[in-house]
């Protein structure tokens, strides 16, 4: 599960996390906001209305949804389950309410927490993408400040001064919770079993 405020870099890095670890899907998020120029729907989201999405929420759908930015996000509970079926890690973009969510479900999971390297970083990095109204930066960065403020609650930090330092990080991590002691409980009582056949 990896949480940042807008416009750290999550996006960028959870690309290039894709394309270099093996064995990972991406659990397409759900949402009440307009594609942004060149997303497609399914794949950086599925975008819907929100009747449809509230719909979605009442029929118990989402393993977490929020409203962020005056817009609603959720992931699908199904869509994550059949990821999980396949056998590989399923990697969970989602804001700090749906973190909570997820955490409170019970979920056995590894979270990140991407941090940006300061505010002015954050905030250029945010006008930049010439997408945003005067009013939205304002909402953007008051936001990044409530979501900073929930890093305690996250097994892992990346902070994105570096984009390339950054993503050896994320990948480092996601290779390392693969050879948690819990992940490998089962496997480690197999050797051990093989022994006192002997």
């Amino acid at each position: 599960m990896i949480s940042a405020p807008s416009g750290t870099g999550k996006s960028t890095l959870i690309a290039r996390l894709m394309k270099t670890v093996d064995d990972l899907a991406f659990s397409v998020s759900w949402t009440t906001r307009a594609p942004r120029a060149g997303e497609h729907d399914g794949e950086a989201y599925h975008f819907t209305d929100e009747a449809t999405f509230r719909r979605l929420v009442s029929e118990g759908a989402f393993i977490e949804w929020a409203e962020v930015h005056g817009h609603l996000y959720g992931s699908a509970r199904d869509q994550i389950e059949s990821l999980e079926a396949t056998g590989k890690d399923v990697i969970l973009d989602v804001d700090v309410q749906g973190a909570r969510q997820v955490r409170a479900s019970g979920a056995s999971l590894t979270s990140i927490f991407i941090l940006p390297p300061s505010r002015e970083l954050l905030l250029a990095r945010l006008e930049g993408r010439g997408s945003e109204s005067r009013a939205s930066l304002r909402r953007r960065m008051a936001d990044a400040l409530v979501e900073l403020r929930e890093y305690p609650a996250f097994d892992y930090l990346v902070i994105n001064d570096d984009l390339e330092h950054a993503a050896e990080e994320l990948i480092a991590i996601v290779r390392a919770s693969r050879v948690e002691r819990g992940r490998r409980a089962e496997r480690a009582e197999a050797i051990l079993r093989s022994f006192a056949e002997q």
